[in-house]
């Protein structure tokens, strides 16, 4: 395998990224079942008695739409790295080019805005919900309330575990996301260098001899 030192890098960050999107997917999706299929982030909690219950939660679509995201990056990020392990496998020489790099950069702003929107969602969802547990007699922080009793058909006791670490992988996802823009601006400035010198990094040898190699002259 014989793969530039940078593209190593990068696909050891897809790598990274792959792992961060299945947790932040597994734990969004997990707490979602652990509450009867509700999404309880933006949601607000109440005493039901003794126990806690979800007064009002949000539209299931909104936790949908972190799950498919972050699966959406996983698969992405999985393939991707399945493809430049068989491309090496089969030409030691694999190489990308100019224009797949500016693709590349291109997905990663794509990635990067919904990442952030993401990272937003569980953030702020998390807060106010949790907002409205301390509000609650007997509740001073809101890990407190993985604790008490929750009424059925809800299971509590993971629920801000699950969050603070989907929240976590998201934030993780978009750091790594970062990394990858720097290391494929770096492959391309030098691609650029390279080609200023009057060669196509890209090109195989032949085609960068002249059609009419110079004769020398007998002495």
């Amino acid at each position: 395998m014989a793969l530039h030192w940078l593209l190593l890098v990068e696909l050891g960050l897809y790598a990274g990224c792959f792992i961060c999107g299945i947790i932040a997917a597994a734990s969004v999706t997990i707490t979602q079942g652990e509450f009867a299929g509700k999404c309880i982030l933006y949601g607000t909690a109440r005493m039901n008695g003794t126990n806690l219950t979800i007064e009002s939660p949000s539209s299931q679509s909104l936790c949908y739409f972190v799950s498919a995201i972050s699966v959406c990056v996983a698969v992405y990020c999985f393939s991707l790295t399945l493809y430049w392990v068989y491309t090496s496998c089969v030409d030691q020489e694999a190489q990308r080019g100019r224009l797949w790099m500016n693709v590349t950069l291109v997905i990663c702003g794509v990635f990067l805005f919904f990442l952030l929107v993401t990272g937003c969602v569980l953030r702020i969802g998390r807060n106010r919900l949790c907002e409205s547990i301390v509000s609650l007699q007997g509740i001073n922080r809101c890990e407190e309330a993985q604790d008490k009793p929750w009424s059925a058909p809800y299971v509590g006791t993971r629920f801000f575990s699950n969050l603070h670490g989907a929240e976590t992988s998201v934030w993780v996802n978009f750091f790594f996301w970062l990394l990858i823009v720097t290391t494929v601006v770096i492959q391309r400035r030098r691609g650029s260098e390279f080609t200023a010198r009057g060669e196509d990094p890209s090109a195989s040898p032949s085609e960068t001899e002249p059609f009419f190699p110079s004769r020398t002259r007998p002495q």
